[in-house]
């Protein structure tokens, strides 16, 4: 009975580099997560995939791990090997067999391969010991025919989310609440998913891309260890004549013809407030007004760019056609570039 293996659940070869294996369990994570898959079996997926990545993200309990699937009928711990339930005894004595480990799952309970995996195995008996990052050493959960078994303490998978905040939080600071969707680890070692509500401090100055941790707000340990942490992206929203680049913020801004060419102080309503700002004499369109530390309020405050659109106004009335026709008059011999 073949049993389907880490690099299997991942979709990726057995040489795939650790970048590869990464960027394919993110793509399954968000192909699976519960929150957005209409898959009736997400949550045993994403344990599934979970269980995957935590042993081929890990240099060492990877290459135990690929040593296992290059010799499964290698002894371990007196338990007749990984793969060698066939007939063989445990720890000598005759003990468990294959027939015998099946028979506790049922006759239908098998994945879409048509086999038995090894987590079911782990299920049977116990969860098995577990490494700091929550991954499982395959050798643990056959301790109970070698000696030596139970559930270690370890600390719970750090979470990532992402959080939308305005960009004026971001210029003073804010408080925000948010609901989110965690894993909760059960006393059986399955995994469910529990609805969470989180009050956050926006810090002041955060920039688009950084992110907020929360200690001990990701998923839940095991035992007595540390629950992992919860890390929130930040994405800054803002109004469409905004720019972001990094801590310095570009905004366009529209002003009159006459404002432009005379050159005038005008108030603008800005991401830092409604600044007094005087327009240069003979300013042209798409030039920009620099205003230093209006922009971002970060570690090292950016600046404010301030772009310059001029908008003329419409023609409606005999009197603003005669403004414009002496306009014209006024600046018969202006040339320009077309």
């Amino acid at each position: 009975m073949a049993e389907k293996n880490y690099y299997d659940i991942l979709g990726v070869k057995k040489d795939a580099s650790d970048a590869d294996i990464k960027k394919k369990y993110r793509k399954l994570v968000r192909q699976y997560h519960p929150d957005v898959s209409d898959d009736p079996d997400a949550d045993s997926k994403i344990a599934e995939i979970n269980n995957a990545y935590e042993t081929l993200r890990d240099k060492d309990k990877r290459a135990e791990y690929d040593a296992m699937l290059d010799n499964p009928f290698a002894s371990q711990g007196g338990a007749g090997g990984f793969g060698g339930f066939g007939g063989q005894s445990a720890g000598g004595q005759g003990g468990f067999r294959w027939e015998d480990i099946k028979g506790q799952f049922g006759d239908g309970e098998a994945f879409g391969d048509g086999g038995f995996r090894f987590d079911d195995i782990f299920s049977a008996f116990g969860r098995g010991a577990r490494g700091q990052t929550g991954g499982r050493t395959h050798s643990s959960g056959f301790d109970q025919f070698g000696g030596g078994f139970g559930a270690q303490d370890s600390q719970g998978q750090d979470q990532h989310a992402e959080i939308t905040v305005d960009l004026a939080s971001v210029y003073s600071g804010d408080d925000y609440s948010i609901k989110l969707n965690v894993p909760v680890r059960q006393p059986n070692g399955s995994v469910d998913y529990e609805n969470k509500t989180l009050k956050i401090k926006i810090p002041k100055g955060i920039t688009d891309g950084k992110q907020i941790r929360l200690a001990g707000q990701g998923a839940a340990g095991i035992g007595s260890g540390k629950n992992g942490d919860l890390f929130l992206k930040v994405k800054v929203r803002h109004a469409d004549n905004i720019r972001l680049e990094d801590a310095d913020v570009y905004q366009t801004v529209n002003i009159m013809p006459w404002e432009a060419a005379l050159g005038e102080k005008v108030n603008i309503t800005t991401p830092a407030g409604t600044l007094g700002v005087s327009i240069p004499k003979n300013s042209k369109s798409g030039s920009n007004l620099r205003l230093k530390g209006k922009g971002i309020p970060a570690k090292q405050a950016g600046d404010l760019y301030l772009t310059l659109n001029i908008v003329n106004p419409d023609v409606s009335t005999e009197a603003e056609q005669q403004a414009y026709e002496s306009l014209k008059q006024a600046f018969a011999g202006t040339t320009i570039n077309r």
